[in-house]
């Protein structure tokens, strides 16, 4: 069953152009194609990756956060308490108004404490300044170093320049060792991020960036399996580009420099709209859709690489509009608003509304008890009782 299986899955007619098949893919000493057995190499790189990534984090990203004045919120903790707790960990953490009415008789406290407790919890599981400051000196250095390998990787190759190469000789094109190892730094980094998504930073795109990586590295490793190395490269070289410029804005937001987040992120803005919605589309899909039926048929990888383009395409639409719309922001309000895709932490506001409740509440009983007291009349004459009261309850004439 496995054989068969295997050997379905293989066919030459899935992977190679109509005419070309396994054999014509055949290595000799002096010329090297992509086998899909060398993917196998970017798991265990990613494990090293995460390796590198959490030293770099302890010793590098947090020193350098306390150094520069990021400092973290002291959030209250929410109190313990069994029965919220249960109904947290098993039903909802952020229950409706029926709900909260049970659980307040339940629990024999006043509705706005059930609902401060929640939203403590809830606070409690956000990932601090910190530690968003830490990821995004890791992803910005990877970036960094990624894109300056990829441009010193390409910058003498013909497809660069010239996209119609991407297709002269293909697929029988051989594979150069600084290639697979771009290609394997790139593949290893994504199942890094695949391998750390449950404790990365969660935002509200959340569903878009899982499809985003597993679109990444599926497109990666057919383009490999395929021999798309060409295209593949200019694919991420392209992706590289804007995010050197996302992360320093994260980093600056994070430390409060206001005019440099501001100018890091019109330059981000200007640098993604361009290579994902100018760029991408006629370098990558043009390219891959017309140019390369001047080389051969349509099958089954022509469609397939094309679909995965097309997705990672329809995610930068997506992240355009979110971008285009701060961007309006920016214009009408001067300064740079929120990430959209970010979390707010609700004791910022609500925890200050209920203080400002609960100050208007005393002030109220104050001004109530003094005009009570005798101490104020409504015709503005002198006071009542013209008595000054003393700490020892005697009383003395002013």
């Amino acid at each position: 069953m496995a054989r068969s299986l295997y050997e379905w899955l293989w066919q030459h007619e899935f992977w190679l152009p109509p005419g070309i098949t396994w054999e014509d893919m055949q290595e000799s000493e002096d010329t090297h194609y992509p086998q899909p057995r060398d993917l196998l190499l970017s798991i265990p790189f990613a494990v090293i990756l995460v390796v590198i990534r959490y030293a770099f984090e302890r010793a590098v990203a947090l020193p350098l956060s306390t150094k520069l004045g990021v400092r973290d919120k002291q959030r209250p903790k929410a109190q313990p308490n069994p029965v919220l707790e249960t109904f947290y960990s098993t039903r909802r953490k952020n229950p409706g108004e029926r709900e909260l009415l049970s659980l307040a008789k339940q629990c024999h406290l006043p509705v706005r404490k059930v609902e401060k407790w929640f939203r403590r919890r809830r606070n409690m599981e956000r990932p601090s300044l910190s530690k968003k400051f830490s990821e995004a000196c890791w992803r910005f250095t990877f970036y960094i170093i990624s894109f300056f390998t990829g441009l010193a990787v390409l910058y003498d190759k013909p497809w660069l320049w010239d996209h119609r190469e991407c297709w002269t000789g293909y697929p029988q094109q051989p594979l150069q060792p600084s290639l697979f190892w771009y290609y394997m730094l790139e593949l290893s980094f994504y199942w890094s991020l695949v391998f750390t998504l449950p404790f990365d930073v969660k935002r509200k795109d959340f569903k878009e960036q899982i499809v985003h990586h597993a679109a990444t590295i599926f497109l990666i490793s057919f383009s490999y399996c395929a021999n798309y190395i060409r295209i593949g490269t200019l694919v991420m070289v392209i992706h590289d580009a804007s995010d050197c410029f996302l992360e320093p804005t994260k980093i600056f937001n994070y430390m409060k420099w206001k005019k440099t987040c501001d100018s890091l992120f019109m330059i981000f803005s200007a640098v993604f709209l361009i290579s994902r919605l100018v760029i991408y589309p006629y370098t990558v899909l043009y390219n891959t859709y017309y140019y390369s039926m001047e080389i051969f048929q349509p099958f089954f990888g022509y469609y397939f690489v094309n679909v995965l383009l097309i997705i990672l395409q329809l995610l930068h639409v997506f992240w355009s509009c979110l971008i285009i719309h701060m961007v309006y922001k920016f214009i009408l309000q001067g300064t740079m608003e929120k990430d959209m895709r970010s979390d707010t932490e609700e004791s910022d506001k609500d925890e200050e509304r209920d203080k400002i409740r609960e100050k208007e509440k005393n002030g109220i009983t104050y001004f109530s008890n003094v005009t009570s007291n005798g101490y104020i009349q409504r015709n503005g004459s002198e006071p009542l009782n013209n008595r000054a009261h003393l700490a020892n309850g005697h009383t003395k004439e002013r």
